[in-house]
């Protein structure tokens, strides 16, 4: 690190109040990337450091989440320790292949995906206000679930935005309501963020300075994020995740205008 001591300062206090807005919005909803990510960006660390840091930061933050609505009672264990290895396993692949994939190839495809979600939730009124998981053939969603551990842990490994989203989106098309479907998102998140994060850290990808601060203040955000979501039922939970959904949306649009702008310019 660079710099004055006052701005140091300056940094880690930006660094902590980040973290904290961004641990917030991903206990709910996912979509703390959002914020973590660009603000890691402005520390100046290159772009592998800043995913490994965001990706130390942010396990910290699921952990408090996931353990919050797992002692609610809003974790389906009997469903979820099915899905956690494979999770796991496309988290260590996506973070392993970082370095060999362009991340424009993805977000193309993401925003696409995202849109209809987003689109698929807003007609869908009452979708997610009562769970009808129980009446649904598990095995069937357990194999499901399975693909969609894989390629949601292999994104979640390889760039991170958004797979609290898409993960919830799965959730509620398995039968689960607004609230239990956070909740099994996020344990299965934790799965995908920790095996991701150990990926990096062997790399030796990971800013300690920073990812303890940030990670520290995520904490804190996910702790009041997700009893608030809990407290205040499904209908607080699916506007979070619409807001949040045509975010990731706009987000993603203009990191592929800039980057077209971008070939323009040096053609």
């Amino acid at each position: 690190m660079h710099g004055t001591v006052g701005e140091n300062l300056l940094m880690f206090l930006f660094i902590a109040a980040t973290g904290f807005l961004a641990g917030f919005i991903d206990s709910v909803v996912g979509g703390g990337g959002l914020i973590s990510i660009p603000a890691l960006l402005l520390t100046g660390l290159p772009p592998d450091l800043v995913l490994g840091t965001n990706k130390f930061a942010g396990t910290m933050g699921t952990l408090t989440s996931a353990a919050s609505f797992t002692f609610s009672g809003k974790v389906d264990l009997s469903l979820i320790k099915y899905l956690i290895p494979f999770s796991a396993l496309g988290a260590v692949l996506g973070a392993r292949t970082v370095i060999y994939i362009p991340p424009h190839i993805l977000k193309t495809l993401i925003t696409l995906l995202l849109l209809g979600v987003a689109i698929y939730t807003l007609l869908k009124k009452d979708w997610g206000n009562v769970s009808s998981y129980y009446l649904k053939a598990k095995k069937k969603i357990i194999w499901s679930g399975i693909m969609v551990a894989v390629g949601l842990g292999f994104y979640d490994g390889f760039f991170g935005p958004g797979t609290g989203s898409f993960l919830i989106f799965i959730f509620l098309l398995f039968g689960f309501d607004f609230v239990a479907a956070a909740g099994n998102a996020k344990v299965l998140n934790f799965a995908s963020n920790t095996a991701a994060l150990i990926t990096f850290m062997l790399m030796d990808a990971v800013n300690y300075h920073y990812g303890v601060t940030m990670g520290v203040a995520m904490v804190a955000g996910a702790l009041i994020g997700s009893r608030l979501a809990i407290r205040k039922g499904t209908s607080y939970v699916r506007l979070m995740f619409i807001l949040i959904t045509f975010t990731l949306i706009g987000r993603q649009l203009l990191d592929l205008i800039h980057l077209v702008q971008a070939r323009g310019g040096c053609q």
